[in-house]
């Protein structure tokens, strides 16, 4: 029996789930992989104690926590030496105690008998499991082994020996450059480079050359964030590294190349997409991170509010006709349409993307790469598919007339169609489509809905502060009573910045008749947005204003987004 099936069963029995939640967690584990149970604790269907506790009955293991003093290992038996660390964490064990031939384990996973199987070959030992939370058994490590930045570590190893052997670039040829690529110290860097952009929830990693040094940073929740870098010298080998990884040239160092690699990351699948750009002190990379798991594809954890995701949830619904979503670069305009696609996902039903570049694969769903290089544009792929019996079609980006004309034709002819625009609220939407070419009448004629999107921080849990408003603060939050709001502080767990994490805003435009008719009269942006606030459109500003109100953000990352005279 699968080993999902038999903790599902197992917890179906002990009647912690039903049938129906476990059916939900088994397609969220296909879509974005991870173990069956933190997929349960994360969509909040069971505490992880309870599963835990239900999970050491029913299989009749032992169950240990931090609490009870029974997750600490014996110091005396050298069980550092017999487990390895890097396994003891890859696979969320520690060992407790050796008797005799007889190991004990404390294990996240106990049903995961092939981990067991390749310890008991490790150690020579025959298992006896335990069972622990994942929380716990993370803490211990840390305490047992020590908290240790690896990534630091090696930084720190790479630095010494390099001191006394530093090349220029120029002085490696091609074969010298691949041999330093595939050495350990690299690869092991790279790798962990990486695997702590991962941890971190990194969206991209900068490495780039400076005058004197090199430069690495993380991009956490929008903003960047510099590391303590390796020796300069290490950097051509870095680069060809990653290049390798990504299959690009590596002897060629004067155009810009893109590439990209997957990995697996602690039972997970990361895809990567690389960049590499010549800048006057070197080649700069920079390494996007696309990880599924971290893509909320369920509309109701994208942060919009009830009356707005039913606005957007009826007009997904619709057979046919236009939607846009408008936002700059990062706004997670994308994120939104995929979390749309897999909302309205069927067998019934045919979804197309065409997409520069495809992000994310989505399971059921005919997505394209657009190559301009070889005349697969946006509209040509359009075009192909409108012959292939499509009902919903997602078009990555608006630019051109070509392709407004072709989304506008399919939206008219019985297609429900997505994309995006850059404008910086809903209404401009209109005027870009007329600015680029598309007649006023065939706009109102095609559109649906038009969302406007921007993403800010969240204060971090951990350490947000309430305090007392300001009287302007109050008026412009419309407070009322003695309400209070929070502010950013800083802890560890949030870098000191006093914010983990990002939701969106929304401003959400939906095309009525009153709407369609000016739109047809060529009504400047203005109008058209008195009368979309008039039928209770919220402003991306008053949408952010109710995530403060709610305590999630606090008022001033909203103003940074929104911009402090925004309406």
């Amino acid at each position: 029996m699968p080993l999902h099936s038999r903790l599902g069963e197992i917890l179906i029995s002990a009647q912690l789930i039903t049938n129906e939640q476990l059916q939900k967690a088994l397609e969220e584990q296909k879509k974005k992989g991870g173990q069956l149970g933190d997929i349960l604790v994360r969509l909040g269907m069971i505490k992880e104690s309870d599963m835990i506790e239900a999970l050491g009955k029913q299989l009749n293991i032992p169950y240990v926590s931090l609490d009870q003093g029974l997750l600490k290992p014996d110091t005396q038996q050298d069980l550092d030496k017999l487990v390895p660390e890097g396994f003891a964490r890859e696979h969320c064990l520690i060992p407790l105690s050796r008797h005799m031939n007889s190991l004990t384990v404390a294990f996240a996973d106990p049903l995961d008998l092939v981990v067991q199987d390749n310890l008991r070959r490790i150690t020579k030992c025959e298992i006896n499991p335990v069972i622990a939370s994942r929380k716990d058994i993370e803490q211990a490590l840390d305490e047992f082994y020590g908290k240790r930045d690896l990534l630091r570590e090696i930084i720190e190893q790479t630095r010494k020996t390099t001191e006394k052997s530093k090349k220029k670039e120029g002085d490696l040829d091609l074969n010298e450059m691949v041999k330093k690529a595939e050495e350990a110290p690299v690869v092991r860097l790279v790798n962990l480079l990486i695997e702590q952009a991962i941890e971190e929830r990194a969206s991209d990693i900068h490495i780039e050359p400076l005058e004197e040094e090199m430069s690495i940073r993380y991009r956490i929740d929008g903003a960047l964030y510099k590391i303590p870098p390796p020796d300069e010298s290490l950097l051509p080998a870095m680069i060809s590294r990653i290049k390798i990884l990504s299959k690009l040239d590596i002897a060629e160092k004067r155009l810009p190349q893109d590439g990209g690699f997957s990995m697996v990351v602690k039972g997970r699948r990361i895809d990567t997409r690389v960049s590499t750009v010549p800048t006057v002190n070197g080649e700069k990379v920079v390494i996007r991170i696309l990880d599924k798991a971290r893509i909320p594809l369920d509309l109701k954890q994208l942060g919009f509010e009830p009356d707005d995701l039913e606005k957007f949830s009826n007009a997904i619904n619709q057979p046919y006709g236009l939607i846009f979503l408008t936002g700059p670069t990062g706004s997670g305009k994308t994120t939104t349409l995929y979390a749309a696609l897999n909302q309205i996902n069927s067998p019934h039903k045919n979804l197309v993307t065409v997409e520069d570049p495809v992000e994310y694969r989505l399971p059921g769903i005919n997505q394209v790469q657009v190559k301009p290089s070889i005349g697969l544009t946006f509209a040509s792929g359009l075009r192909a598919f409108l012959r292939q019996d499509p009902d919903v079609m997602m078009v990555g980006e608006v630019r051109d007339l070509e392709t407004a004309e072709v989304c506008i034709q399919a939206a008219l002819t019985g297609h429900l169609v997505f994309s995006t625009l850059h404008t910086n609220d809903a209404p401009g939407a209109i005027s870009r489509l007329i600015d680029i070419g598309v007649e006023p009448f065939l706009v109102s004629a095609s559109l649906l809905l038009v969302v406007a999107q921007r993403l800010i921080r969240r204060l971090c849990p951990e350490c947000k502060e309430p305090y007392e408003p300001t009287p302007e603060e109050r008026e412009k939050l419309k407070l009322t009573g003695k309400t209070k709001i929070y502010q950013a502080k800083g802890c560890e767990k949030c870098h000191l910045t006093g914010y983990k994490g990002r939701i969106a805003i929304h401003e959400m435009m939906v095309i009525d008749k009153e709407l369609r008719r000016l739109i047809a009269q060529g009504k400047p942006d203005d109008v058209i947005k008195e009368a979309a606030l008039e039928r209770g459109m919220l402003t991306l500003q008053e949408s952010g204003f109710r995530k403060v109100r709610q305590g999630i953000s606090s008022l001033e990352e909203v103003l940074a987004v929104t911009g402090t005279g925004a309406g």
